[in-house]
């Protein structure tokens, strides 16, 4: 006998795994408080002890090429192979936005792009490599399956000797790029020349084998329906379930500017909130679950805060692709603390494992280095690429 609303609700607060068809129910029927509600127990239960804080990271995330292959159709962000339009950065300019990422108090590095014709496994070997020998206190966390089944096939090697390979040159974590969305009808209409959805969770599992954690995403508001949406949550709770390897789910929306899909459809931020609340009743093994205030807004992100979420994502000082198809929003470092104290919670920045580097208990304590800002050298923004007439304090590389 099917269980009512009321009912999938109390006994999901309490901790009760529901079924993806449960979940179906609650993200379409659950009245939007109590589902927050629902949620909101469940993350103060798992966080007990700590359940007044929110954590953030700060971070970079370097985009290395637009060049790419695979021709996204929300993607803005890419140029054809061959196009004027495109652009590679150096070594230089690479170790230079690690520099100043340590000076700024950022911990994490995102390397992500295009999928370049011609950038193997060796390339990515080279990059780690140099980053960790000059600048070993920042954790790379970058990439994805997708960038793992592209590199491996430039290089004639498996996806599994590309992780081993790359992760003894520096890499830390995957970032969990790519997922998009994994049920097939959505992945093709979207992303027709990316690996199945099954492959990309099929080499996510290969890199949890391995010892290489990751995160995982969502995109949201591209044309799926409310069955893909939780099906994709499905398909990622049955990997977790033998690996445990995703430590985070952030869902993000779709953004329609500059892109072949043009906008036609979009996820709301009730949606979005829908979302959140449900990963966080649906996912029993994944620890965390970040608000994304890039895509939806700082009201938004705040909110998810009150819906499950129990870390408000990233202030990062430089981020291009979803800034290209038209997120604008940008936050520092002392707005984010507001964010998280508006919402009631006690701001701790964290590392990209989600231990508290720095809990802020008392407001006297906040930091005050007004520097610290999101998208400092974003050419994707107005305002953005600052730093490239900014001069460079001065960070010694170690080794």
């Amino acid at each position: 006998m099917a269980r009512s609303v009321n009912t999938l609700l109390d006994q999901a607060a309490a901790g009760e795994r529901i079924s993806a068809e449960e979940a179906l129910e609650l993200y379409r029927h659950a009245p939007l408080h109590a589902l927050g509600e629902a949620a909101d127990a469940v993350r103060r239960r798992r966080y007990a002890g700590v359940e007044h804080i929110a954590t953030y990271i700060i971070e970079r995330n370097i985009n290395y090429t637009n060049v790419c292959v695979t021709a996204c159709k929300f993607c803005a962000f890419y140029a054809p192979p061959k196009s004027d339009k495109g652009w590679e950065r150096d070594l230089d300019d690479v170790l230079r936005r690690c520099a100043e990422t340590v000076e700024l108090g950022g911990t994490q590095i995102m390397f992500q792009g295009g999928h370049h014709p011609e950038y193997g496994v060796e390339y990515y070997e080279r990059m780690f490599a140099a980053i960790k020998q000059a600048y070993p206190m920042l954790v790379i966390h970058s990439l994805g399956a997708s960038e793992v089944q592209h590199m491996a096939k430039v290089s004639g090697v498996t996806p599994k000797e590309a992780i081993e390979r790359i992760r003894a040159a520096g890499l830390d974590s995957f970032a969990g790029a790519g997922a998009e969305l994994l049920p097939a009808r959505a992945r093709n209409a979207i992303a027709p020349l990316k690996e199945s959805g099954e492959r990309w969770l099929e080499i996510m599992e290969i890199a949890h084998n391995l010892g290489v954690e990751s995160t995982c995403t969502m995109l949201m508001g591209t044309g799926e329906t409310n069955e893909e949406r939780i099906e994709h949550l499905r398909m990622v709770r049955d990997v977790q379930d033998r690996t445990g390897g995703f430590r985070a789910f952030i869902p993000y929306t779709y953004q329609p500017e500059n892109n072949h899909l043009k906008g036609r459809t979009q996820a709301t931020p009730l949606e979005y909130l829908r979302m959140i609340a449900i990963a966080r009743l649906f996912f029993d093994n994944v620890n965390h679950i970040q608000g994304s205030w890039l895509t939806t807004g700082k009201e938004i992100g705040q909110l998810s805060l009150h819906y499950g979420a129990d870390d408000l994502g990233s202030v990062m000082l430089e981020e291009n692709v979803v800034s290209s198809a038209g997120a604008k929003h940008r936050s520092n470092l002392l707005e984010m603390i507001h964010l998280i104290r508006a919402a009631g919670r006690v701001p701790a920045q964290r590392t990209t494992t989600y231990e508290h580097i720095r809990v802020l208990e008392d407001p006297a304590d906040d930091p005050v280095d007004d520097r610290v800002v999101s998208h400092l050298s974003s050419i994707a923004v107005e305002g953005g690429g600052v730093v490239e007439s900014r001069r460079m304090l001065k960070v010694t590389p170690v080794g």
